[in-house]
């Protein structure tokens, strides 16, 4: 093969596999459809929902108005930082202790990424660290979650519909992964009304995240990782 033969092969040759969430629900004021979607989730059972968001109860008040009118007992939960292994260790107790039957992710990456990472460890038991990719034991997450909902807030990480959530370990001084399947949400709502209320400077992070996310996707072939750098000032 030529050169370009070789080159052009990486590009084209190289098998992938696309997962994302089972049902992606898109549009304005579709944050209402969430009370629907978790009463078709559990098929008549009793709702009893974690939310994880970020503390500003206004800001949620359509969603709290949409699982209330489905009857939903709701438990809240505040992620107001990246998540980390002592507060996802936090959020599965409070979730074991009220006897949850689904999660709900409501805010930017690191609200989701600790409803996905809470479904699935209420159920397959262990500490954290036992998941964890690099500085855990990496063992492979083997039940399904408890039914997870995804909702973005603004515009920048995608979480709602990957197999990923993102973790800091605080004694490593590093952030995982927890990867599988099982972490994809079952629905995803993205609701465009919900980014109108950012901050600028949010809705400017979050665009400039997108952009280096999807370009750097593109042009890496080998290097996986090599957006981090571009990424580290800035907040999810």
């Amino acid at each position: 093969l030529s050169a370009w033969e070789a080159l052009a092969q990486q590009f084209v040759m190289r098998p992938f596999e696309f997962s994302t969430a089972n049902r992606v629900v898109f549009g304005c004021g579709t944050v209402k459809q969430a009370g629907p979607a978790l009463a078709a989730l559990l098929q008549g059972e009793a709702p009893a929902v974690l939310v994880t968001f970020d503390g500003f109860e206004e800001r949620a008040a359509s969603l709290f108005a949409s699982l209330a009118a489905v009857g939903a007992r709701q438990v809240r939960f505040t992620v107001q930082q990246e998540p980390t292994t002592e507060l996802l260790q936090a959020a599965v107790e409070l979730a074991h202790n009220e006897r949850v039957n689904c999660c709900i992710g409501y805010g930017g990456g690191s609200a989701m990424d600790m409803a996905k990472a809470v479904a699935v460890l209420v159920t397959n038991g262990g500490d954290p660290l036992d998941f964890l990719e690099v500085v855990g034991k990496g063992k492979a997450i083997t039940k399904p979650g408890l039914p997870c909902i995804a909702i973005p807030t603004t515009a920048g990480t995608g979480a709602e519909v990957t197999k990923n959530a993102v973790i800091g370990s605080t004694k490593h001084h590093v952030k995982v992964s927890l990867r599988s399947n099982y972490i994809l949400p079952a629905v995803a709502i993205v609701d465009p009304e919900l980014t109108y209320s950012l901050p600028p400077s949010v809705t400017c992070a979050s665009g400039s995240a997108t952009i280096v996310l999807n370009v750097s996707d593109h042009v890496e072939i080998r290097v996986k990782g090599i957006r981090l750098k571009h990424l580290q000032a800035w907040t999810r």
